[in-house]
């Protein structure tokens, strides 16, 4: 009766042992699957060519022409940087945290009286 009992008590340590190696790997999944990557479009709706970087990747040429759009896929925060002037002699920076799963627009941002200024919308 002893042997039985011993081999029951083992058999339920690695039972458990096991189950807490699965849930470990579980909640591994579910960061990788729930945040670990963050992907977004940014769309480039002004008439000048929009240079920015997601998370310390600058955007590609071809990405920065009116009219263009990327979709990023990201393992950071997802955080943008951009110059809100367009102009080549006037820098101001400007960051964000982009939401997963959105899309945003380089637009001309109205609320300023400087035709150069422009803003990202968030437009889906």
């Amino acid at each position: 009766m002893a042997i039985t009992a011993e081999k029951a008590l083992l058999n339920n340590q690695s039972i458990l042992q096991n189950f807490g190696l699965v849930q470990e790997i579980d909640e591994q999944a579910a960061e990788i699957i729930s945040g670990g990557y963050e992907r977004f479009t940014i769309k480039n709706e002004t008439e000048g060519n929009i240079y920015y970087y997601v998370d310390g990747t600058r955007t590609k040429r071809e990405f920065a022409k009116p009219g263009t759009s990327s979709v990023w896929t990201t393992f950071g925060k997802g955080t943008i940087k951009f110059d809100t002037d367009e102009r080549d002699d006037v820098i101001n920076w400007k960051e964000y945290n982009l939401d997963s799963g959105r899309v945003y627009a380089f637009r001309e941002n109205k609320s300023t009286s400087d035709p150069f200024d422009i803003e990202l919308y968030a437009v889906g």
